[in-house]
């Protein structure tokens, strides 16, 4: 039976994975159903291979890393003994690919926006082709939480409004305690004329 390849690629990143179909499950020979190997390469790096289990970490971390620095979020994903991480790396992202071979030291990529959109590009095509029947392990996109949204403004930025706010206000109280209030002024009512006496006879 002859393995089956699919290419997925960039500008900066080729993705190449091989593998057979599952004919227990009805698969074609177009189909994918087995992972046998995959490949990717990077420019400026060498060229990487694994098993399924490296290509599941690797979209398990990149994947979710990628979603969130579009959101602001900045934060290392991947376990820490895991096969790969990323994190961020001032204005670009480090990618550490560590191999399950002893004595092997991890390799470090320095990845800038571009390269990092061009590997999440080919990842992505891979997850959604219909000719790749393989279930993934890694968890399903979700959208981010509130908090994980509200913590990417600095804590200044957070507190610096309601901060201003509220010293305004006790500006205003304390300037309203100080002013001297307005004397009253009595209004005076005009005397009231003598009554005209009662004329008399004599005056008359």
């Amino acid at each position: 039976m002859l393995k089956t390849t699919y290419q997925y690629e960039q500008t900066a990143a080729r993705l190449v994975v091989e593998g057979l179909p599952d004919l227990s499950a009805g698969h074609s020979n177009e189909v994918i159903g087995i992972l046998s190997s995959w490949r990717l390469q990077l420019i400026g790096a060498p060229e990487l291979e694994g098993t399924r289990d490296h290509l599941e970490a690797l979209m398990a971390a990149v994947m979710p890393y990628a979603r969130h620095r579009l959101s602001g979020v900045q934060r290392r994903f991947g376990l820490e003994n895991g096969f790969v991480s990323i994190a961020p790396d001032q204005a670009n992202h480090r990618l550490e690919l560590r191999s399950s071979r002893e004595g092997v030291e991890p390799l470090q990529l320095k990845l800038d926006d571009a390269e990092l959109a061009d590997l999440v590009r080919c990842l992505d095509r891979l997850r959604l082709d219909n000719r790749v029947k393989l279930t993934w392990t890694f968890p399903e996109d979700r959208p981010l939480k509130r908090q994980e949204i509200v913590d990417r403004i600095p804590l200044q930025k957070r507190l610096g409004p309601p901060l201003l706010a509220g010293v305004a206000l006790a500006c205003s109280i304390a300037t309203a305690w100080l002013l001297p209030l307005p004397q009253e002024t009595k209004e005076t009512s005009p005397a009231a004329a003598p009554l005209d006496k009662p004329e008399t006879q004599s005056d008359r």
